[in-house]
């Protein structure tokens, strides 16, 4: 069963971050990227966000992630970039429309990008900063009695060292708690995730690695495996866990694709409704201008994992101005409603909608 994609340009911007909610409080969902937000249910009145200033090709956004941050009913966007050296977000102005203020949540290093996980189950997920020269830490939003947010934050440093570049979400013990992984190793989250101390495990060099680093058990062995891509080169691959007779834990690194560069953003979702989820990636369009493949046509993909043998399909593939990648942070949800998840493609190439029409017929625009 192939699936098929109507594609969409939506907007020649070169934000390359994304997201998806109802910002005017309509029902209607609506995209986010970078500067400005795009009314649905079409997409095509465009409305300001704020100024975002440029760094050569790149924009200081590598985020545009909802929460409701100061508790008033409307959701918000948490941001950072590279350039910032901040931890941001802004506040939806609501009915009276006009720009979003923007506040600091913290100072940090440089944010190579940011990912929420709800890491201790309070029904609200905490921000995860991938700052690679910094150690990890995570934000909570701290909220009143009623549950609402109070545009403050917790700060907890959970690592020692400078965290690298890439950062995931993974079970490797199996004992129900999401672990974090870095490029050169994870931390073993402890029984309370704010007053560990999170043990470190140097088991592994991943090289520049996406983020995020996915964990997946891979070949249904019951064990947590990792998938991978290099985010600044070439190479997609996943990594095997294997425990000897006596605990001890090492992984085998298998190759999903050495054909595409600068694999920066990864999804694991259902795409065709099967049951089983998919990987869903692509080329981040001048991740760097010096990167092996960097000019390389653009690709957005699905791979069939097939419990390790990744059958690769293509959703989108060309030069930049007809093809999209995925940009630092896509997003994937079903937008149009017909049960099938859509995938939101940002990127310095443009912003593009790839509606899924599931195993039907192709459509382009």
């Amino acid at each position: 069963m192939t699936l098929h994609f109507k594609k969409r340009r939506l907007s020649d911007e070169t934000f390359e971050a994304c997201s998806v909610f109802d910002v005017n409080g309509d029902g209607i969902l609506d995209i986010v990227s970078g500067a400005y937000w795009y009314e649905g249910p079409d997409f095509v009145t465009r409305h300001k966000i704020c100024d975002i200033a440029s760094h050569a090709h790149y924009r200081d956004d590598f985020s545009d992630y909802p929460l409701d941050v100061d508790g008033d009913g409307r959701m918000d966007i948490v941001t950072g970039s590279w350039w910032s050296e901040a931890l941001k977000w802004r506040k939806n102005p609501g009915d009276g429309g006009g720009e979003w203020e923007t506040f600091v949540i913290a100072p940090t290093s440089n944010i190579e990008t940011i990912r929420y996980f709800d890491i201790d189950g309070c029904g609200v997920p905490e921000i995860f900063p991938n700052t690679p020269g910094e150690p990890q830490a995570f934000y909570k939003l701290i909220r009143d009695e009623h549950g609402r947010g109070t545009g403050q934050f917790r700060h907890t440093v959970i690592g020692d060292r400078p965290s690298g570049h890439g950062m995931g979400f993974a079970d490797i013990t199996g004992n129900g708690k999401m672990d974090i992984v870095l490029c050169d190793g994870w931390l073993e989250q402890p029984d309370d995730p704010f007053s560990g101390p999170w043990k470190f495990h140097p088991e592994f060099s991943l090289g520049s690695a996406s983020v995020p680093i996915l964990g997946h058990d891979v070949n249904g062995d019951g064990l947590c495996d990792l998938i991978v891509g290099q985010a600044h080169d070439y190479g997609l691959h996943w990594y095997e866990q294997v425990l000897d007779k006596d605990g001890a834990r090492s992984w085998i690194r298998h190759e999903i694709d050495p054909t595409a560069s600068q694999y920066h953003d990864l999804a694991l979702v259902d795409l065709d409704l099967d049951g089983e989820l998919e990987l869903v990636t692509g080329k981040r369009y001048l991740a760097h201008d010096n990167d092996p493949g960097f000019d390389d046509p653009l690709g957005l993909y699905y791979f069939k994992i097939n419990g390790g043998r990744f059958e690769k399909h293509v959703i989108d593939y060309g030069p930049a101005g007809e093809a999209s990648g995925n940009g630092i942070y896509m997003w994937i949800e079903d937008i149009t409603g017909n049960g099938y998840p859509d995938i939101v493609a940002p990127g310095t190439e443009g912003l593009y909608l790839f509606e899924n029409l599931g195993p039907g017929e192709s459509e382009d625009e």
